[in-house]
């Protein structure tokens, strides 16, 4: 999770139709299991940690990532809830990487540094955006490297020396207006001050989006075909 994008929605992030269906993805693709303990790797603001504490049994969860200026910690939903710049070594049963690995120049590497520190059975959740086609003004933004198709995502999971569990691409119900946009923005002229496509909107706009996204909370885990991000559940064996 990227902080530029905290700053955007500000307090309204928990409300913003994208963060609230990923979020909804995330329960999904965990299906039946709920951790105890949570490891959320380049967490930015912990959205997806207080996410899983008030939804969860989860007691604990500790979010690291290096823009956090220094070490602290906070209560969520009277859970215990970490910030640190770094960790030696983890016992959580599940770790997030919500759009993180995008971000950097070795994603297999930065995977393996944490499956390291992992005990064995311990599950990763990695999400990441999906499709080269669609690199737009945002993630220049964002200061992404690269998006990714399904089987790349699953073969950095693998040759990080996990074993990929299930996958499936989401925002599959928006890709088409979102493909459109982004398509078209390529034919402009390049801007010198990139922005962020993701923006507060109108609530009803707000809410048709987010409806139109719930409708394929059932199908996860089937859609292979197209989305505008990828996920990736695997576990360290």
């Amino acid at each position: 999770m990227d902080l530029k994008e905290t700053d955007i929605l500000g307090a309204g992030i928990s409300q913003h139709w994208y963060y609230r269906s990923k979020a909804k993805a995330m329960m999904k693709m965990l299906g039946s299991y709920r951790p105890l303990s949570i490891l959320d790797v380049g967490a930015g603001s912990g959205f997806f940690s207080r996410y899983l504490l008030a939804n969860s049994g989860a007691h604990e969860a500790c979010c690291v990532d290096i823009s956090y200026p220094t070490d602290s910690e906070e209560i969520e939903s009277g859970k215990p809830i970490y910030f640190r710049r770094s960790i030696k070594s983890s016992a959580a049963d599940l770790v997030l990487l919500m759009d993180v690995l995008e971000h950097v120049d070795d994603d297999v590497g930065l995977l393996a540094h944490y499956v390291q520190k992992a005990n064995k059975g311990t599950l990763f959740l990695i999400s990441v955006p999906a499709f080269a086609f669609l690199w737009s003004e945002h993630d220049v933004f964002l200061e992404h490297k690269r998006r990714y198709q399904l089987a790349q995502i699953e073969q950095v999971a693998t040759n990080a020396g996990l074993t990929v569990k299930a996958g499936s691409y989401y925002f599959g119900s928006v890709f088409p207006i979102a493909a459109v946009m982004r398509l078209a923005s390529q034919k402009s002229t390049p801007s010198t001050s990139p922005k962020s496509q993701l923006t507060l909107h109108h609530p009803l706009v707000n809410g048709a989006l987010g409806a139109l996204c719930s409708l394929e909370i059932p199908l996860m885990g089937s859609n292979r075909i197209a989305g505008l991000s990828a996920f990736c559940l695997a576990e360290k064996v």
